[in-house]
């Protein structure tokens, strides 16, 4: 009962993840803003090459609340268990745009392209894409659990 509210959390939890600040950047010649939130990359991704802001828009926004909405249909009996191997894969792919977050940040330090530093809603969007393979996991060993 708990995981579905957590579930449901979510659905608030990751747009404002979305806007909130990922990183600070002092120099970067993709973006020109200080503060850098998964939205405002996006914003400066479609101007630069659409193919790849199509695709992180994809797992960045997309994947993570579908998984959730899917996960909420599931766990209030509106989509059978049958869907949730593929929930859990969607968490897996949406873990996936951490992983690029984080490279540009190492890839951006590394060469000495100005100064970044990360910011709360990297925290935030990475915790409510953890919490999402969390409640994932647990709300499929639940089902997978013999009745009492």
């Amino acid at each position: 009962m708990v995981l579905r509210y957590l579930n449901l959390s979510l659905l608030i939890l990751f747009p404002i993840a979305w806007f909130a600040p990922l990183m600070r950047a002092g120099l970067l010649p993709l973006f020109s803003l200080s503060e850098i939130s998964v939205i405002s990359g996006l914003q400066a991704l479609w101007q630069s090459d659409m193919l790849l802001a199509l695709v992180v828009t994809f797992f960045a926004l997309f994947v993570p609340y579908l998984k959730t909405l899917g996960l909420a249909l599931v766990q209030f009996g509106l989509l059978d268990m049958r869907a949730l191997p593929v929930l859990t894969v969607l968490g897996k792919l949406a873990m996936a745009d951490i992983f690029l977050v984080a490279l540009y940040i190492t890839v951006a330090k590394g060469i000495g392209v100005g100064r970044i530093e990360t910011a709360w809603g990297l925290y935030m969007f990475t915790g409510c894409i953890l919490a999402s393979l969390v409640i994932g996991l647990l709300s499929r060993r639940i089902a997978e659990a013999p009745p009492r």
